[in-house]
């Protein structure tokens, strides 16, 4: 008979984005290793972008548990003014414009008055509802996805009540992501956000992080054992038929491109190649999947290439899979924060699925610079040496023109996500 795990998690299909592939995915192979699944998520959640395509991946028959969640998202669309059915971007991504006096006042509210996060008022309620519903539901463990941290809130109520054991998965930091800096918080709140999350990493069971360097800034905070089960990429996902490349040299960026990922030293560098060599004018595509800033655009026209910029509204995760496939270049670009080292994002895995080659732009003692150099599936160039991002354009460049721009990395199984959910089934086996 399979042991019942219960997933407290804020994303989940139809919810597009980076924040549902990871426990999307668990959820997927956990039967294989003797786990039953049972989902928890809001009713009516404000999410980023909708892909119906990630549906695939819900296993049959699966047992989904939902309650309303208010969230003060629709004050801060009038506030702003916004319309009532525009996205909220991650991360203070601003696409059209520079944030003005109403979206930093929002911004402040934000940090210091909604605590972990703005969906704070789902916490009470879901730990009364869960509660209520395992006095006749058995379930064998619990897990929790954040952010938002306030998923990781509800666990610990949950627990306090029925002492069932508890695994606590952080996909990104809480205190040293990389936007925290940006919250403008009063001591009072910085203060409240440091204990709620010292308080998750005393009472869960289990800590699973996604990198060696997010297990290092967890330690400096609590000593504990903390588990690192990396993101991954999904066998099942990769296009099995030939894929066709782009007849240009495409160089790539899936997801959001916020203004810390501004990599204004390739700006540069394509410029001057482009400015240089009418052939490689020729050639040249900058495609952009996703939402991109303002500030990143007002750079891109500032170097003189926005006529090489395709730029593509949000695909669903399968055609985005395509259209890494088919790229020259996937660009992977490291968040310019205090926090740059622990930043491994899940779609570097799908990059190296892909087998492009990938040009990662971030610290060269940093997480994703251990992955690439260890799978051999990329170039990593710091954010301002100008003269390795020349090496490595021309590199990658001569490539194309060659055709050789299949990249065969070494032990990547290991970041499948059947393997990596063997991994996180063991940290379960073992709380339970």
């Amino acid at each position: 008979m399979k042991r019942k795990v219960l997933i407290i998690t804020y994303y989940w299909p139809p919810s597009g984005g980076a924040g549902v592939q990871r426990w999307l995915k668990f959820v997927k192979y956990l039967r294989d290793f003797g786990w039953e699944p049972i989902i928890y998520t809001p009713e009516n959640p404000e999410y980023p972008a909708n892909d119906n395509s990630l549906a695939k991946d819900i296993p049959e028959g699966i047992e989904i548990l939902k309650t309303p969640i208010w969230e003060p998202y629709s004050f801060y669309k009038k506030f702003v003014g916004a319309g009532k059915n525009e996205r909220i971007n991650a991360g203070f991504l601003s696409e059209k414009k520079r944030p003005g006096f109403t979206e930093r006042f929002s911004i402040w509210l934000r940090g210091n008055f909604f605590i972990p996060d703005a969906r704070k008022f789902w916490i009470k309620p879901s730990v009364k509802f869960l509660s209520e519903y395992l006095k006749n539901h058995k379930v064998d463990a619990i897990v929790s996805t954040g952010p938002p941290h306030s998923m990781h809130m509800i666990a610990m109520g949950v627990k306090k009540k029925t002492g069932l054991p508890w695994l606590a998965d952080f996909r990104d930091p809480w205190t040293n992501i990389d936007f925290y800096h940006e919250l403008m918080l009063s001591r009072w709140a910085d203060k409240k956000h440091h204990r709620q999350e010292l308080s998750v990493l005393k009472q869960a069971d289990e800590v699973v992080v996604i990198s060696r360097s997010m297990r290092s800034d967890f330690l400096r905070l609590f000593k504990r054992n903390y588990s690192v089960i990396t993101n991954g990429f999904d066998t099942d996902d990769m296009l099995n038929a030939h894929v066709e490349p782009d007849k240009r040299f495409t160089i790539s960026h899936i997801g959001t491109m916020v203004k810390t990922r501004n990599p204004d030293a390739l700006w540069q560098t394509l410029s001057s190649e482009a400015g240089a060599n009418p052939q490689f004018a020729k050639d040249l595509e900058i495609k952009l999947v996703g939402s991109v800033d303002y500030s990143v655009s007002e750079s891109l026209e500032k170097a003189g290439l926005s006529k090489f910029v395709n730029r593509v509204n949000y695909l669903p995760h399968d055609e985005v899979v395509k259209v890494q496939q088919q790229s020259q270049v996937l660009l992977l670009l490291i968040n310019d924060t205090p926090n740059a080292k622990v930043i491994l994002p899940g779609k570097f895995f799908e990059y190296m699925a892909s087998h492009r080659p990938i040009l990662c732009i971030g610290p060269k003692d940093g997480d994703a610079a251990a992955v690439i150099a260890e799978t051999n599936s990329g170039y990593l160039v710091e954010k301002d040496n100008v003269d390795e991002m020349r090496q490595a354009i021309r590199l990658l460049y001569a490539r194309y023109k060659t055709g050789n721009t299949i990249i065969d990395s070494n032990g990547t199984e290991k970041y499948s996500r059947k393997e990596l959910t063997a991994a996180m089934a063991e940290k379960l086996n073992s709380i339970r």
